[in-house]
């Protein structure tokens, strides 16, 4: 396999969307071994090794789910389906588990199951600039730059040691429309549409974002009706979940947040307070149909199921 080869490979990942939800189950699997092989050179794990903190990764940064025993095992999907150009899949006794195994966290645990890169990709991954490359690809076509950040951290990998001055990239992305973040904050006047923070040092707007709704990642569009904007606190909180939108542009927020501080529990206060709306005549407020597709992909509601 060459490199071109492995960065198409992972940017051509199946992912079936689980009851119309996003599936990101097999980004943050390989994400997780990435950062598994820079820190430990280990291009394998035991599912046993992998269900914990995999699992974790897909319940913070994936979709919502409301089955406690579903959110313990959800590393077993991508465990068992992951592409076998990429993944040698076999049990104690060393022979090959197939796609048609059951993804069922127990079946893996009682078989022992164990998953490696195959040699030709472990070895492309060795090279730190590819294995930055790749995780790069995969943070950028499934998730957010408020994201990538966090799940970079809770990985353990650090892609600034490893990346050149100016990355390349993989495979075009969609570009984002120059000018979008400019309409969208003067829009809202430059204030967070949450809480009105409206900072400046000089003439200079400080830590004032435009939100995407709907991620930029996942076709959502540059354009004022997908856009808000957040101070860089509840932009955060907008894309981790925490934070998600009424269809009457009301705040709501995650009963599964917990905030012990004062500052921490500030965030509850938010709850049902109407979002600011676009100050210049005749600009639209957040769409609908973004405000839907955040609500059932991003949202920490705890009121539908995910497996």
């Amino acid at each position: 396999m060459t490199r071109k080869e492995l960065m198409e490979l992972l940017s051509s990942l199946r992912q079936a969307q689980i009851g119309g939800k996003r599936a990101p189950h097999k980004p943050l699997l390989l994400l997780w071994m990435f950062g598994r092989l820079a820190n430990t050179g280990s291009d394998g794990a035991s599912y046993a090794e992998a269900a914990g903190p995999v699992s974790q990764l897909i319940n913070d940064f994936g979709p919502p789910v409301s089955n406690p025993a579903a959110a313990q095992h959800r590393a077993a999907m991508p465990f068992v389906h992951l592409e076998r150009a990429l993944w040698d899949l076999r049990d104690q006794d060393g022979s090959e588990i197939s796609l048609h195994a059951p993804e069922r966290g127990r079946w893996l645990l009682d078989h022992k199951a164990v998953g490696r890169f195959r040699p030709g990709v472990a070895s492309l991954l060795s090279d730190s600039a590819t294995l930055a490359r790749a995780a790069r690809l995969l943070l950028d076509q499934h998730f957010t730059p408020v994201l990538a950040d966090m799940i970079l951290s809770a990985v353990d990998l650090e892609l600034a040691h490893f990346e050149a001055p100016v990355p390349t990239r993989a495979a075009p992305r969609r570009q984002r429309l120059a000018g979008f973040a400019e309409v969208v904050l003067r829009a809202y006047a430059y204030r967070c549409a949450m809480c009105e923070f409206d900072g400046r040092l000089g003439r200079n707007p400080v830590a004032i974002e435009a939100a995407h709704v709907r991620w930029h990642s996942l076709d959502g569009p540059d354009e004022l009706a997908n856009g808000i904007a957040l101070c860089s606190l509840h932009h955060a909180l907008f894309d981790f979940g925490v934070l998600g939108l009424s269809s009457d542009l009301r705040i709501n927020v995650s009963p599964d947040y917990v905030g012990t501080s004062e500052a921490g529990s500030a965030v509850y206060q938010l709850n049902g307070r109407p979002v600011i709306r676009p100050v210049q005549p005749g600009q639209p407020s957040v769409d609908l149909v973004y405000i839907d597709w955040h609500s059932v992909q991003v949202f920490k509601g705890g009121s539908t199921a995910a497996q």
